[in-house]
């Protein structure tokens, strides 16, 4: 019996020469056959699991769910390139897609995993080695036959198989598969991050937008208010205006100057973070504006779908169902380990006393030394892996689940904002509509005496905070539709 944890030492292989070779090198290739082609795999059928979420997305308008409108092209069928209108941003999204830091460590994971899997892969074929040494040796005189000492010297030249597995049970067959699925999961999730790079880069484009919106607006404001503050003084002045209205005044102006800044530091941490997607100051100053009604429109005219469409649309799902399959491969080879062994080490060459004759005729030899290693007491070792194989799959599984969940909840969530930012913007206009008119009414009462300036300025506060709300809806109802592309797996082109 074996000591447990140690092989069996194999007795130095036979050598031979002459007309036997030929019959072992058969032997030789047809036990390679034999491991290269009749390897099982002892690994669990895979089967998906069930989505655990509804059939339909929920909603209450038209554009949820399985009723969503059929025209327009689905999202993942629609590049970045065709859904953007804007051109600055479409330059900025080439940039980041060539010099963001994330996307680029993403790649370079891509090929972290492509190496192990032809690292592994590399186990299901023999490793053949070519040989040449030169060997002398010394026998002292009270050893030697003859009682005279003797320097021997032989030269080897040769092929070998070293230790090569063969994969009855299928072990490194299912080691082979974990890796191409992690090979394949790191794909996916490349393509992940490039859709969710594509949509933070347009999402901090706009609330770059915004914020200068938001700023000269501000500073709009505060010129207009500046100027009413002076005409104030000069009342006051006079006696025509009273100190109430002067502070009054220079309150309303403050603030606006406040708003100002506020909203120009806001955008200055904006386009640091756009910098930071890019990977690299964006080229020229920043222009452009925020999208029109028109453009949301049509970006959010995307059908839903179904949320079994997300199975086949979106990366992440598909990286997590790949490392769902690594597990499940796992298990395999787990399980394999509770099997014997076989391994193979084997050499054909010529070996000669001198370096002359070490091909001559006669001078062949062959070595040959299958073992067999069979497992009888690893201290429960190969129990354990299975049962972490199998713990590792159920997390797999969980993992898998869970990410459907969220896909389904960022698509709902999406859809809800489709349904009713759209009316929410439209009412923060009207409520601006009405404010501009409110405070139109009032100067005029104001200029015929009927109205006092206090009423007049807080028509103009309020004018100012309806103008700041309808922009920051409008740039709600943007971020609404980058997000219904992103969830519905858009296109990479």
């Amino acid at each position: 019996m074996t000591k447990p944890g140690f092989e069996t030492p194999t007795p130095a292989p036979a050598q031979t020469h002459g007309g036997r070779a030929a019959p072992r090198a058969a032997l030789l290739a047809a036990m390679l056959a034999v491991g290269l082609l009749s390897a099982c795999s002892l690994a669990p059928t895979y089967q998906r699991p069930e989505a655990p979420v509804a059939a339909a997305f929920p909603g209450n308008g038209s554009g949820s769910g399985a009723s969503a409108a059929n025209n327009g092209a689905a999202a993942v069928d629609t590049g970045w390139r065709d859904y953007f209108a804007d051109e600055r941003l479409l330059q900025l999204i080439a940039a980041a897609l060539e010099h963001n830091r994330d996307l680029r460590t993403a790649a370079l994971r891509i090929e972290e995993a492509r190496a192990a899997y032809n690292v592994q892969s590399a186990d299901r074929l023999p490793s053949v080695n070519a040989n040449l040494a030169d060997t002398k040796s010394k026998t002292p005189a009270f050893l030697a036959q003859g009682g005279q000492q003797s320097i021997g010297k032989r030269y080897d030249a040769g092929l070998a198989i070293s230790s090569f597995e063969l994969d009855f049970f299928g072990r490194v067959k299912s080691l082979n598969d974990a890796a191409l699925a992690q090979y394949l999961a790191s794909d996916e999730a490349r393509q992940a991050a490039q859709i969710s790079l594509v949509a933070e880069v347009a999402k901090a484009y706009y609330t770059e937008r915004a914020y200068a919106e938001q700023y000269a607006l501000a500073q709009q404001s505060y010129e207009a208010r500046r100027r009413t503050y002076g005409l104030t003084q000069q009342r006051a002045e006079v006696g025509a205006s009273s100190r109430l209205d002067l502070r009054s005044n220079e309150t309303l102006m403050e603030t606006a100057r406040v708003a100002a800044l506020t909203l120009a530091r806001q955008r200055a941490q904006a386009e640091n973070a756009l910098t930071l997607l890019v990977g690299q100051p964006p080229a020229g100053p920043a222009s452009g504006a925020m999208a029109g009604d028109a453009a949301i429109d049509a970006m959010s005219a995307l059908p839903a779908g179904l949320p079994s469409d997300l199975l086949a649309r979106r990366p992440d799902i598909r990286a997590a169902e790949q490392r769902l399959k690594a597990a499940n491969a796992n298990i395999g080879a787990a399980r394999a380990a509770f099997f014997p062994r076989v391994s193979l080490t084997a050499a054909l060459g010529s070996s000669s006393p001198s370096l002359g004759g070490l091909f001559d005729a006669g001078s062949g030899s062959w070595s040959f030394a299958p073992q067999l290693l069979l497992p009888i007491f690893d201290g429960g070792r190969n129990r354990a892996n299975l049962t972490l194989s199998e713990v590792r799959k159920n997390l797999a599984v969980a993992d898998y689940e869970k990410t459907i969940q969220s896909a389904f909840r960022e698509v709902a969530d999406a859809l809800a904002a489709r349904d009713y930012l759209g009316e929410q913007v439209a009412a923060q206009r009207a409520v601006r509509l009405a404010q501009a008119d409110r405070l139109a009414l009032l100067q005029l009462r104001f200029d015929n005496g009927v109205a006092s300036s206090l009423d007049v300025l807080d028509a103009q506060r309020e004018l100012f905070g309806a103008e700041q709300s309808l922009v920051q809806a409008r740039l709600l109802r943007t971020t609404g539709a980058i997000d219904l592309y992103r969830t519905l797996g858009g296109g990479l082109k």
